[in-house]
């Protein structure tokens, strides 16, 4: 299927515009009565085939009583539905559901992601997820369990679906005990189980590579059937969504060289079990043990010396 000239504003709008019509509970030869229109034009701009006025958009979403709130975000939208790239600015922190995040992963074939300093989302255990969450100094009191609720549902949509997921991440991510001791051994063993799934693979680079392509920072890469591939960037409390085509194909070549300088599939997962085989023999109530690098796994690595 060929790709369309599609934005990720663009589909949120439309999104957001059926949602709110689906949410009135009246058919939409009904709700084009109202406006004025016939059932063919409101089919036409739903489908992204022909535009409309601020006014005509603020009368569709009167007639559908939509929320205050959301009747404005889709008429602040409205203008720039044919703009790429996105820098969405949250406030003090990013909201307890990314959006578009989410509505674009639901879309994916693929979702390729690096992480140089933690697990990312889409992999961390419950208990995980719950230490990360708690250790951000601005994610407002009493929202724990709404953003943990979040995370496993993005979570589900990711492996529940047929979305192919290849994850990178830094060896030094791995040593990060976040939660604590059972914490940290119970999230490798999260992502020795992860490992296993069909759709996804994951790929340590060492830390005796040194320099490499992902130092610049994490991100999230994702591709579809129809639509032109765009790449997330997460901050404390913004997104930046790329999807100028020089910006993605840049993304492209980090991707390639991690690919390069990365243990394989199989080496990352007997790193995986060497690494979660010595937490759990080390006494938890005991001082931090120093924790074995690839050096001690024992595999060859593809630049000719052995792990």
């Amino acid at each position: 299927m060929p790709q369309r000239c599609s934005t990720a504003r663009g589909r949120e709008f439309g999104e957001g515009v059926r949602a709110a019509i689906k949410a009135s509970g009246m058919p939409a030869r009904r709700v084009a009565e109202l406006v004025g229109w016939q059932e063919a034009k409101l089919s036409d701009f739903l489908n992204g085939k022909i535009g409309c006025t601020e006014t005509e958009l603020a009368l569709l979403l009167g007639v559908c009583r939509t929320a205050v709130e959301e009747r404005d975000r889709l008429l602040n939208l409205l203008p720039e539905t044919y703009v790429k790239g996105w820098w969405q600015q949250h406030g003090s922190c990013v909201p307890v559901r990314l959006r578009t995040l989410v509505q674009n992963v639901a879309a994916a074939k693929t979702l390729t992601t690096w992480h140089p300093y933690g697990i990312p989302v889409f992999l961390q255990s419950v208990d995980h997820l719950r230490a990360a969450i708690s250790a951000c100094p601005n994610v407002p009191d009493g929202e724990m369990d709404r953003r943990v609720k979040a995370g496993q549902e993005l979570q589900e949509l990711l492996f529940g679906g047929g979305v192919q997921c290849a994850v990178y991440l830094h060896e030094q991510a791995l040593h990060l005990p976040v939660g604590g001791h059972d914490v940290h051994v119970g999230q490798v063993h999260h992502l020795l189980l992860m490992a296993v799934r069909s759709n996804v693979t994951i790929r340590i680079l060492p830390t005796a590579v040194g320099a490499h392509a992902g130092m610049s920072g994490a991100f999230t890469q994702l591709t579809f059937p129809a639509y032109e591939p765009l790449v997330f960037l997460e901050h404390e409390n913004s997104t930046l969504i790329q999807e100028d085509k020089t910006a993605v194909e840049s993304y492209q070549e980090i991707v390639r060289s991690l690919d390069r300088s990365s243990l394989n599939e199989e080496q990352s997962k007997t790193m995986l079990l060497q690494l979660g085989e010595r937490l759990s023999a080390a006494d938890s109530s005991g001082p931090a043990r120093h924790l074995p690098g690839a050096l001690a796994a024992g595999v060859p690595f593809p630049g000719g010396y052995r792990l």
